[in-house]
């Protein structure tokens, strides 16, 4: 039997790791953004993961680069199958036996991506920015910065696991990460800057969307 797409991905994945730690960051560098290019995002997506557990083993965080790249991969990952979900959720035929089938396949590829994203994040990335400022006994304004965003991530992704799945539990989790982010951007980030811009955008967002409170969505705008 043929190997598959990620079979084969792994094996290059394993082969670069064989050699040494700066040759291997190359690599995978290399590999991410020509992927993007090409719009292969699951392949982007398992050499960011790569990228990731190394990067946090040799006690780094990522890049800004490589940290914008980890966002675009997954929300690629994502995004299509979120707009499958709205499809089906107002389509004509949304009550044809087929039709719930096959969104109940698209809603279990959502939440499994949004469940490997927020491990990463929760268990890897803010993990490892809190161990970093605690080895430099302060917080740099990269990590700040990083920080922030990894905390907007988590609030991204526990809206989209609430737009499939109606436990409120998701939602405030959403609106916990999102205030907690901007607790931190109001702190630390100009009220220009592109990260609390989006911050601000997003919990607007999940106010109106998800938790269906409109009154709070102005309490968002900077």
């Amino acid at each position: 039997m043929a190997a598959s797409s990620e079979q084969k991905t792994q094996k290059l994945i394993e082969a670069a790791s064989k050699t040494d730690a700066e040759e291997f960051e190359s690599i995978a560098e290399f590999m991410i953004k020509t992927a993007e290019v090409c719009e292969r995002y699951d392949e982007m997506c398992r050499w960011m993961l790569a990228l990731i557990d190394f990067r946090v083993k040799s006690n780094k965080d990522l890049s800004e680069e490589m940290r914008n790249l980890f966002s675009v991969g997954y929300k690629n990952e994502v995004g299509s199958r979120r707009a499958s979900f709205r499809v089906f959720q107002h389509g004509e035929n949304k009550e044809n036996d087929m039709i719930i089938s096959y969104k109940e396949l698209v809603k279990k590829e959502i939440m499994k991506i949004c469940n490997e994203v927020l491990d990463v994040l929760q268990q890897k990335l803010i993990p490892n920015i809190r161990k970093l400022v605690s080895s430099d006994n302060e917080m740099t304004s990269a990590h700040k910065e990083a920080r922030i965003f990894y905390t907007k991530m988590v609030g991204d992704y526990y809206r989209y696991l609430a737009e499939v799945d109606s436990e409120l539990k998701n939602a405030k989790k959403a609106d916990k990460y999102y205030t907690q982010g901007s607790n931190l951007a109001e702190d630390h980030l100009k009220p220009t800057h592109p990260i609390r811009l989006a911050l601000a955008l997003n919990h607007s967002v999940c106010y109106f969307e998800i938790l269906k409170n409109q009154k709070k969505v102005s309490s968002c705008i900077l």
